[in-house]
């Protein structure tokens, strides 16, 4: 789903804003005023709606309370924040919808995409693309002024080369390893030691593991394809091929400029050909950022926000 859901509380004037980058692993929110002064930094759980749209409720609140006691103000301060809120797993278009007729607390709220508000973030509204990868992936592209995506239907069906799929791979492998069908390496021993190299134990964990569990997984991919294991390396290799496909189909579709973002972007982007990695630009703003963006926030409070070096610190 792209777009916004407005939920717009009776008239109060918005003194603050808040802008929740909720996503598949973690959350991060700022809390800024006027001046883009930063006020509060929060950090969080998993907000992808599929634990539920009271937790994700929940854990907003208790975000932006945890916000306003950072910033020394009292929680009544409530009524006064502009909420931007970007959400991991909006397409469940039932729990959207829920979460934007809810009795929100502050002044305005408006809800959208954790794909959407990166996308504000790194080009500011104007046309251009992104990739993101993290606990999942999706590509979220504006050209002529018109959105389109690909990808980020959901784990295990879609989410190449994120998190949750380079830990899905390093499992699979484990595996096998413990089947004795391919040979152990350091990977697989890794991943098998935190069960007590047990088919039995990862079996039961599987039942409830959700793609922030598997992601969980990624940094050992990553750390061990950087010391040469050969499983580890060809997970990553095989992550990055699709990386260059979803970045060749973006300029295919006449984006103007790509950035890679998301928590695995720094550990893959090495490991692009060069060529692919000379056609990505930097994003200008982050992900909160762009929820602050979302929020209403005035465009200059934040700018100054993302360029002070004290801001979250």
């Amino acid at each position: 789903m792209t777009g916004t859901l407005l939920h717009d509380s009776p008239p109060a004037e918005v003194r603050y804003w808040l802008g929740i980058d909720a996503g598949g692993t973690k959350s991060l929110a700022s809390l800024i005023d006027e001046d883009g002064r930063e006020l509060g930094r929060v950090r969080a759980g998993a907000g992808n709606l599929r634990i539920g749209f009271e937790a994700v409720e929940e854990l907003t609140l208790g975000m932006a309370q945890e916000a306003l006691h950072q910033a020394g103000l009292p929680q009544d301060c409530l009524g006064a924040v502009g909420l931007g809120l970007g959400l991991a797993g909006l397409s469940r278009a039932s729990q959207s919808r829920q979460l934007a007729t809810s009795q929100w607390p502050f002044a305005k709220v408006a809800i959208a995409s954790d794909a959407e508000i990166a996308h504000l973030g790194a080009h500011q509204g104007e046309d251009g693309a992104i990739l993101i990868v993290g606990t999942g992936s999706i590509a979220y592209l504006k050209v002529g002024g018109k959105v389109d995506t690909m990808g980020g239907y959901g784990f295990p069906i879609s989410d190449e080369a994120s998190g949750a799929a380079l830990g899905l791979s390093a499992v699979r492998h484990a595996l096998r390893a413990l089947d004795g069908r391919t040979q152990s390496t350091p990977l697989s021993d890794a991943v098998t030691g935190q069960f007590d190299d047990s088919t039995a134990a990862v079996i039961e964990w599987m039942e409830t593991a959700a793609p922030g569990d598997f992601a969980s997984f990624a940094p050992l991919v990553i750390s061990y394809a950087e010391r040469g294991d050969y499983i580890a390396r060809s997970i990553v290799i095989e992550a990055v091929r699709h990386i260059e496909r979803f970045i060749e189909t973006i300029f295919e579709k006449g984006a103007p400029r790509c950035s890679l973002m998301g928590g695995l972007a720094a550990h893959l982007r090495p490991w692009l050909r060069a060529r692919t990695s000379e056609m990505l630009v930097e994003p200008a703003g982050d992900a909160v950022s762009g929820a602050l963006m979302l929020a209403g926030a005035p465009h200059a409070a934040v700018q100054r926000a993302a360029s002070n070096p004290e801001n979250g610190a």
